[in-house]
């Protein structure tokens, strides 16, 4: 005898539908509610004008189609990467840099790992530090310089989506950003990942 399901595609897409809608809430909804998942770990603070200004130019370039920034609990990962990525250190970002897609390394903990002229000689030119990489160049990064007025709109409206940036903080980030090159922007962004853990 066969079932409503296997008599009625239309009655089997419903119920199908209905499952994973309920599965997704018990999964998703007390992630909500959980202070690990939306408080910031001890320290975190929310981006400098110049580390903001790194951040999007690392979206406009999509470096994260090539280095995801999240380290799974897994014992190959941590030994590779370091200390595995918890949620509290994404609070600021938004959007998440999190994903699996690693043509490149993952770059949850690079910061502090090389000093800036690495950096800069890697973003220039990749294969005069790392002979083997694929990546390509970014030698324009030197050239262009960063818009001042564009990451004080960014953080004004960081503020309020609930980044804890004052009134003075926003007002200072032209004297930070002025002569800064989007390199400079770039390492700066690179250095401060994963340092708080």
């Amino acid at each position: 005898m066969l079932s409503i399901g296997e008599r009625n595609v239309g009655w089997l897409i419903a119920f199908v539908l209905v499952l994973a809608s309920i599965g997704g809430i018990v999964q998703i909804v007390p992630l909500f509610f959980q202070v690990s998942m939306t408080q910031p770990i001890d320290g975190l603070k929310p981006h400098s004008p110049l580390v903001l200004a790194g951040r999007d130019i690392y979206l406009r370039e999509q470096c994260v189609s090539c280095h995801s920034q999240m380290i799974r609990p897994l014992r190959a990962e941590t030994e590779r990467y370091g200390h595995y990525s918890v949620a509290g250190e994404s609070v600021y970002e938004r959007p998440f840099q999190w994903g699996s897609k690693r043509t490149g390394p993952d770059l949850a903990r690079v910061g502090g790992r090389y000093s800036d002229e690495w950096h800069r000689l890697h973003l220039i030119n990749p294969r005069t530090v790392v002979p083997e990489s694929i990546m390509p160049g970014y030698p324009w990064l030197e050239k262009n310089m960063v818009d001042a007025e564009v990451i004080m709109r960014n953080m004004k409206t960081l503020r309020k989506l609930g980044h804890p940036y004052r009134d003075e903080d926003i007002k200072g980030a032209s004297s930070i950003l002025a002569n800064k090159t989007e390199m400079d922007a770039m390492i700066a962004y690179l250095q401060s990942l994963g340092t708080l853990l």
